[in-house]
């Protein structure tokens, strides 16, 4: 994807200032008269002043100004680029765009993972939010080639692994014929066959906050029937590093170490998902506690190794 020139300065100045902490704008110009977007030409204050607004409106982050720290600027909302935002996943993104884009030569040298283009439904369920109103949805899960026609109210959308997800949440009240019904279900864009928008209006539950809806979970799967608990698993090896820099889960801390390997330590709800993780770590990873979990990980293990026995002939 080409990206505008103006957006590449957005972008030059965000991660100049991130990188940087604090800077004054005698310094910001000073990186910028080095890159080839300045043109020999120092950056105006009236233009950097138009670059922090848009960058504001853009990507919902503002440039602050520490008056008694000589007049430097800084992220003001920095935390949300350290957690699962859109701000910094909209940055990262157009930023790895930006520098792939100006790196066609060598696209035979750059190798990346594919994501299902999921670009019309997406824009629907953006737009459903928008209007709070109900979508309604041809769905075929996996294990039958007969679709379900369902109609839900769209609460939030969640990118994991390469595949975009919807939280739909289903809502009826109660009626002769059938109960109140109160839930929610989480959909693949990719089993998706079909999406309108409905005229049927609703109203977001005020207290919902999606970052916290999936909180204590490993990806999209969230089980009110699996509580939170404490696990501690034991990396070894080259594992011990990867988690490291890519934690499990953000309640993942580290809690000791021995010669070969590391103990982490997470608050989390162990679910299906998170097993078929851990199992595909092979004898990386060792499960310590809760013992029911590193019960079931061994049987995991154990099954599959079945399935390469030979035979009896």
């Amino acid at each position: 994807m080409k990206i505008p020139n103006k957006f590449k300065e957005y972008i030059w100045l965000l991660n100049t200032i991130r990188k940087a902490r604090k800077i004054s704008l005698a310094d910001i110009n000073r990186k910028w008269i080095q890159t080839d977007m300045s043109g020999g030409e120092k950056m105006a204050r009236s233009t950097f002043n138009r670059h922090k607004d848009a960058i504001e409106d853009i990507f919902g982050l503002y440039i602050d100004c520490d008056l008694q720290d000589g007049y430097k600027y800084f992220i003001g909302n920095e935390s949300v680029l350290h957690e699962d935002s859109m701000q910094n996943w909209m940055l990262s993104t157009l930023s790895v765009n930006n520098i792939i884009s100006e790196s066609l030569s060598l696209q035979a040298r750059i190798l990346l993972q594919p994501v299902p283009y999921e670009g019309e439904y997406l824009k629907t369920v953006i737009e459903a939010m928008k209007k709070s109103v109900r979508i309604a949805v041809e769905y075929r899960k996996y294990g039958t080639d007969v679709p379900n026609h369902l109609t839900f109210e769209p609460y939030c959308i969640k990118l994991f692994k390469q595949r975009w997800y919807i939280l739909g949440h289903f809502h009826r009240e109660a009626t002769a014929e059938k109960p109140k019904a109160d839930y929610f279900g989480v959909f693949s864009f990719d089993r998706i066959l079909d999406m309108s928008l409905t005229d049927i209006k609703f109203e977001i539950d005020p207290d919902f906050d999606g970052q916290e809806y999936f909180n204590e979970s490993y990806g999209v799967l969230v089980d009110d029937d699996t509580p939170c608990e404490r696990i501690v698993i034991r990396a070894y090896g080259y594992e011990r590093y990867y988690l490291r820099d890519l934690p499990i889960h953000k309640s993942q801390r580290e809690i000791g170490h021995g010669e070969d390997f590391a103990d982490f330590e997470l608050t989390m709800r162990p679910t299906v998902d998170l097993s078929g993780h851990l199992l595909s770590r092979g004898n990386q990873v060792k499960v310590l506690a809760p013992e029911w979990l590193a019960e079931e990980i061994r049987n995991m293990h154990m099954e599959a190794a079945a399935m390469y026995t030979p035979e009896e002939r």
